[in-house]
Protein backbone atom coordinates (compact mmCIF):
# COMPACT_ATOMS: atom_id res chain seq x y z
CA UNK A 1 0.00 0.00 0.00
CA UNK A 2 1.43 3.42 -0.93
CA UNK A 3 1.85 6.33 1.51
CA UNK A 4 -1.04 8.20 -0.12
CA UNK A 5 -3.40 5.23 -0.03
CA UNK A 6 -2.47 4.44 3.57
CA UNK A 7 -3.13 7.97 4.80
CA UNK A 8 -6.35 8.34 2.85
CA UNK A 9 -7.57 5.13 4.52
CA UNK A 10 -6.48 6.51 7.91
CA UNK A 11 -8.44 9.71 7.28
CA UNK A 12 -11.58 7.74 6.41
CA UNK A 13 -11.30 5.77 9.65
CA UNK A 14 -10.88 8.98 11.65
CA UNK A 15 -13.92 10.54 9.97
CA UNK A 16 -16.09 7.53 10.80
CA UNK A 17 -14.87 7.53 14.41
CA UNK A 18 -15.55 11.27 14.70
CA UNK A 19 -19.12 10.85 13.47
CA UNK A 20 -19.76 8.07 15.99
CA UNK A 21 -18.27 9.87 19.00
CA UNK A 22 -19.95 13.20 18.18
CA UNK A 23 -23.32 11.47 18.10
CA UNK A 24 -22.75 9.90 21.50
CA UNK A 25 -21.35 13.15 22.93
CA UNK A 26 -24.76 14.78 22.45
CA UNK A 27 -26.46 11.87 24.22
CA UNK A 28 -23.90 11.96 27.03
CA UNK A 29 -24.27 15.70 27.65
CA UNK A 30 -27.99 15.23 28.32
CA UNK A 31 -27.28 12.14 30.40
CA UNK A 32 -24.65 13.94 32.49
CA UNK A 33 -27.11 16.69 33.32
CA UNK A 34 -29.95 14.38 34.38
CA UNK A 35 -27.77 11.76 36.14
CA UNK A 36 -25.92 14.35 38.26
CA UNK A 37 -22.90 12.02 38.21
CA UNK A 38 -19.29 13.25 38.26
CA UNK A 39 -18.18 10.15 36.35
CA UNK A 40 -20.66 10.85 33.54
CA UNK A 41 -19.85 14.57 33.63
CA UNK A 42 -16.13 13.81 33.42
CA UNK A 43 -16.79 11.47 30.50
CA UNK A 44 -18.85 14.13 28.74
CA UNK A 45 -16.15 16.79 29.09
CA UNK A 46 -13.51 14.24 28.24
CA UNK A 47 -15.39 13.19 25.13
CA UNK A 48 -15.67 16.81 24.01
CA UNK A 49 -11.86 17.15 24.16
CA UNK A 50 -11.56 13.69 22.61
CA UNK A 51 -13.50 14.94 19.59
CA UNK A 52 -11.29 18.02 19.49
CA UNK A 53 -8.20 15.82 19.48
CA UNK A 54 -9.78 13.66 16.79
CA UNK A 55 -10.32 16.79 14.71
CA UNK A 56 -6.63 17.64 15.18
CA UNK A 57 -5.74 14.12 14.07
CA UNK A 58 -7.85 14.62 10.94
CA UNK A 59 -6.02 17.86 10.14
CA UNK A 60 -2.67 16.12 10.63
CA UNK A 61 -3.83 13.25 8.43
CA UNK A 62 -4.92 15.70 5.69
CA UNK A 63 -1.51 17.39 5.85
CA UNK A 64 0.08 13.94 5.71
CA UNK A 65 -1.76 13.09 2.49
CA UNK A 66 -0.72 16.40 0.92
CA UNK A 67 2.92 15.90 1.88
CA UNK A 68 2.83 12.25 0.85
CA UNK A 69 1.98 13.36 -2.70
CA UNK A 70 5.56 14.62 -2.93
CA UNK A 71 6.65 11.03 -2.15
CA UNK A 72 8.67 12.20 0.84
CA UNK A 73 8.42 10.96 4.44
CA UNK A 74 7.99 14.48 5.85
CA UNK A 75 4.38 13.52 6.61
CA UNK A 76 5.68 11.71 9.71
CA UNK A 77 6.49 15.03 11.37
CA UNK A 78 2.97 16.29 10.71
CA UNK A 79 1.48 13.19 12.29
CA UNK A 80 3.87 13.27 15.26
CA UNK A 81 2.97 16.90 15.89
CA UNK A 82 -0.73 16.03 15.83
CA UNK A 83 -0.07 13.17 18.23
CA UNK A 84 1.85 15.52 20.55
CA UNK A 85 -1.13 17.91 20.69
CA UNK A 86 -3.40 14.95 21.44
CA UNK A 87 -1.11 13.86 24.28
CA UNK A 88 -1.16 17.36 25.76
CA UNK A 89 -4.96 17.31 25.67
CA UNK A 90 -4.90 14.02 27.57
CA UNK A 91 -2.94 15.71 30.37
CA UNK A 92 -5.42 18.59 30.46
CA UNK A 93 -8.30 16.11 30.64
CA UNK A 94 -6.77 14.21 33.56
CA UNK A 95 -6.02 17.45 35.43
CA UNK A 96 -9.64 18.59 35.00
CA UNK A 97 -11.03 15.28 36.25
CA UNK A 98 -8.70 15.26 39.28
CA UNK A 99 -9.72 18.83 40.13
CA UNK A 100 -13.44 18.08 39.86
CA UNK A 101 -13.01 14.85 41.82
CA UNK A 102 -11.17 16.64 44.63
CA UNK A 103 -13.85 19.32 44.72
CA UNK A 104 -16.63 16.72 44.94
CA UNK A 105 -14.67 14.79 47.61
CA UNK A 106 -14.47 17.83 49.92
CA UNK A 107 -18.17 18.48 49.38
CA UNK A 108 -18.90 14.87 50.30
CA UNK A 109 -16.62 15.10 53.34
CA UNK A 110 -18.60 18.08 54.63
CA UNK A 111 -21.90 16.30 54.10
CA UNK A 112 -22.85 18.16 50.93
CA UNK A 113 -23.99 15.26 48.77
CA UNK A 114 -26.01 15.32 45.57
CA UNK A 115 -28.48 12.64 44.53
CA UNK A 116 -27.33 10.54 41.59
CA UNK A 117 -29.80 9.10 39.09
CA UNK A 118 -28.31 5.63 38.71
CA UNK A 119 -30.80 4.59 36.01
CA UNK A 120 -29.73 7.41 33.69
CA UNK A 121 -26.10 6.87 34.64
CA UNK A 122 -26.18 3.16 33.77
CA UNK A 123 -28.24 3.70 30.60
CA UNK A 124 -25.79 6.31 29.26
CA UNK A 125 -22.88 3.99 30.09
CA UNK A 126 -24.50 1.05 28.26
CA UNK A 127 -25.24 3.14 25.16
CA UNK A 128 -21.73 4.56 25.29
CA UNK A 129 -20.26 1.07 25.35
CA UNK A 130 -21.94 0.27 22.03
CA UNK A 131 -20.87 3.53 20.41
CA UNK A 132 -17.25 3.33 21.57
CA UNK A 133 -16.96 -0.37 20.72
CA UNK A 134 -17.99 0.44 17.15
CA UNK A 135 -15.51 3.33 16.89
CA UNK A 136 -12.71 1.22 18.42
CA UNK A 137 -13.36 -1.58 15.92
CA UNK A 138 -13.14 0.87 12.99
CA UNK A 139 -9.85 2.30 14.27
CA UNK A 140 -8.30 -1.03 15.34
CA UNK A 141 -7.63 -2.18 11.78
CA UNK A 142 -5.64 0.96 10.91
CA UNK A 143 -3.80 1.51 14.20
CA UNK A 144 -0.45 0.30 12.78
CA UNK A 145 -0.58 2.55 9.71
CA UNK A 146 -0.76 5.93 11.44
CA UNK A 147 0.37 7.38 14.78
CA UNK A 148 -2.81 9.46 14.90
CA UNK A 149 -5.10 6.50 14.27
CA UNK A 150 -3.16 4.69 17.02
CA UNK A 151 -3.56 7.66 19.38
CA UNK A 152 -7.30 7.94 18.72
CA UNK A 153 -7.69 4.15 19.02
CA UNK A 154 -6.07 4.27 22.48
CA UNK A 155 -8.36 7.12 23.44
CA UNK A 156 -11.44 5.31 22.15
CA UNK A 157 -10.43 2.07 23.87
CA UNK A 158 -10.09 4.04 27.08
CA UNK A 159 -13.59 5.47 26.49
CA UNK A 160 -14.82 1.90 26.16
CA UNK A 161 -13.27 0.96 29.51
CA UNK A 162 -14.61 4.10 31.16
CA UNK A 163 -18.18 3.20 30.16
CA UNK A 164 -17.71 -0.19 31.83
CA UNK A 165 -16.33 1.54 34.94
CA UNK A 166 -19.25 3.99 34.99
CA UNK A 167 -21.81 1.21 34.54
CA UNK A 168 -20.33 -0.81 37.42
CA UNK A 169 -20.23 2.34 39.58
CA UNK A 170 -23.91 3.03 38.87
CA UNK A 171 -24.89 -0.51 39.88
CA UNK A 172 -22.90 -0.29 43.14
CA UNK A 173 -24.38 3.12 43.99
CA UNK A 174 -27.90 1.88 43.24
CA UNK A 175 -27.67 -1.09 45.61
CA UNK A 176 -25.44 0.37 48.33
CA UNK A 177 -25.89 4.12 48.19
CA UNK A 178 -22.10 4.61 48.34
CA UNK A 179 -21.78 7.89 46.43
CA UNK A 180 -18.01 7.85 46.94
CA UNK A 181 -17.87 5.14 44.25
CA UNK A 182 -18.70 7.86 41.72
CA UNK A 183 -15.57 9.74 42.84
CA UNK A 184 -13.40 6.64 42.70
CA UNK A 185 -14.65 5.89 39.18
CA UNK A 186 -13.77 9.41 38.00
CA UNK A 187 -10.30 9.16 39.60
CA UNK A 188 -9.72 5.84 37.85
CA UNK A 189 -10.53 7.57 34.59
CA UNK A 190 -8.05 10.38 35.32
CA UNK A 191 -5.17 8.00 36.12
CA UNK A 192 -5.67 6.10 32.87
CA UNK A 193 -5.85 9.32 30.84
CA UNK A 194 -2.70 10.64 32.52
CA UNK A 195 -0.75 7.46 31.79
CA UNK A 196 -1.92 7.38 28.16
CA UNK A 197 -1.05 11.05 27.63
CA UNK A 198 2.46 10.71 29.07
CA UNK A 199 3.12 7.63 26.95
CA UNK A 200 1.95 9.32 23.76
CA UNK A 201 3.90 12.52 24.46
CA UNK A 202 7.06 10.49 25.07
CA UNK A 203 6.61 8.61 21.79
CA UNK A 204 6.00 11.80 19.77
CA UNK A 205 8.84 13.78 21.38
CA UNK A 206 11.19 10.88 20.73
CA UNK A 207 10.20 10.90 17.06
CA UNK A 208 10.48 14.70 16.73
CA UNK A 209 13.60 15.44 18.81
CA UNK A 210 15.59 12.33 18.03
CA UNK A 211 14.77 12.34 14.35
CA UNK A 212 16.23 10.12 11.71
CA UNK A 213 19.22 11.34 9.70
CA UNK A 214 18.51 14.13 7.23
CA UNK A 215 17.29 12.61 4.00
CA UNK A 216 18.98 13.26 0.67
CA UNK A 217 17.20 15.73 -1.62
CA UNK A 218 14.66 14.09 -3.92
CA UNK A 219 15.35 16.65 -6.63
CA UNK A 220 19.07 15.95 -6.53
CA UNK A 221 18.53 12.19 -6.67
CA UNK A 222 16.15 12.54 -9.61
CA UNK A 223 18.55 14.87 -11.46
CA UNK A 224 21.42 12.44 -10.91
CA UNK A 225 19.33 9.52 -12.20
CA UNK A 226 18.33 11.41 -15.35
CA UNK A 227 21.99 12.04 -16.14
CA UNK A 228 22.51 8.31 -16.52
CA UNK A 229 22.44 7.17 -20.12
CA UNK A 230 19.45 5.08 -21.21
CA UNK A 231 17.02 6.56 -18.63
CA UNK A 232 14.08 8.45 -20.11
CA UNK A 233 12.36 9.54 -16.89
CA UNK A 234 11.90 8.75 -13.21
CA UNK A 235 8.65 8.82 -11.21
CA UNK A 236 7.21 7.68 -7.86
CA UNK A 237 10.56 8.54 -6.30
CA UNK A 238 10.73 7.96 -2.53
CA UNK A 239 13.46 8.19 0.08
CA UNK A 240 13.23 7.14 3.71
CA UNK A 241 15.49 6.28 6.64
CA UNK A 242 15.18 2.86 8.29
CA UNK A 243 17.50 2.06 11.19
CA UNK A 244 19.80 4.91 10.10
CA UNK A 245 19.99 3.50 6.57
CA UNK A 246 18.71 5.39 3.54
CA UNK A 247 16.41 3.49 1.20
CA UNK A 248 15.43 4.86 -2.21
CA UNK A 249 12.51 3.59 -4.23
CA UNK A 250 11.71 4.61 -7.80
CA UNK A 251 10.03 3.66 -11.05
CA UNK A 252 12.69 4.04 -13.74
CA UNK A 253 11.60 4.29 -17.39
CA UNK A 254 14.20 3.26 -19.93
CA UNK A 255 14.48 4.63 -23.44
CA UNK A 256 12.82 2.50 -26.09
CA UNK A 257 16.08 1.33 -27.63
CA UNK A 258 17.41 0.18 -24.27
CA UNK A 259 14.42 -2.01 -23.57
CA UNK A 260 14.87 -3.72 -26.91
CA UNK A 261 18.53 -4.34 -26.20
CA UNK A 262 17.66 -5.51 -22.68
CA UNK A 263 19.83 -3.08 -20.75
CA UNK A 264 17.69 -3.46 -17.64
CA UNK A 265 20.31 -4.99 -15.37
CA UNK A 266 23.08 -2.69 -16.57
CA UNK A 267 20.97 0.40 -15.91
CA UNK A 268 19.97 -0.91 -12.49
CA UNK A 269 23.64 -1.46 -11.63
CA UNK A 270 24.56 2.08 -12.74
CA UNK A 271 21.75 3.60 -10.66
CA UNK A 272 22.73 1.62 -7.55
CA UNK A 273 26.37 2.60 -8.00
CA UNK A 274 25.46 6.29 -8.37
CA UNK A 275 23.21 6.23 -5.30
CA UNK A 276 25.94 4.65 -3.20
CA UNK A 277 28.77 6.97 -4.28
CA UNK A 278 26.86 10.28 -4.40
CA UNK A 279 24.21 9.87 -1.70
CA UNK A 280 25.53 7.04 0.52
CA UNK A 281 22.43 4.98 -0.25
CA UNK A 282 23.20 1.28 -0.13
CA UNK A 283 19.63 -0.02 -0.39
CA UNK A 284 17.16 0.67 -3.16
CA UNK A 285 13.94 -0.71 -4.59
CA UNK A 286 13.84 -0.01 -8.30
CA UNK A 287 11.12 -0.92 -10.76
CA UNK A 288 12.55 -0.75 -14.26
CA UNK A 289 9.91 -0.07 -16.93
CA UNK A 290 9.81 0.11 -20.69
CA UNK A 291 9.09 3.42 -22.37
CA UNK A 292 5.33 4.02 -22.53
CA UNK A 293 4.56 1.64 -19.65
CA UNK A 294 1.76 3.05 -17.50
CA UNK A 295 2.59 2.25 -13.82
Amino acid sequence: MTDITTHQASRRRLLIALAITCTFMIIQLFGAYYANSLAVLADAGHLFIHNSSLFIALIASAVAVKLAKTYHDGYQKAELTGGLINGTLYLLISSFIIFKGSERFFEHHHGETLAINTFVMSSVAAIGFLFHATAAWVLYKGRKDSINVYAVFLHTFFDLLSTVSTFIASVIIHFTGWLVVDLLSSMLISVFVLFTGLKLIYHCLKGLLFAKPRLPSLKKIEAAMLKIEHIENVHNLTVKAVDERFIVGAHVVLKHACTIEKHDEMCRFEIEKMLKTQFKVSDSVLQVEASGCQH
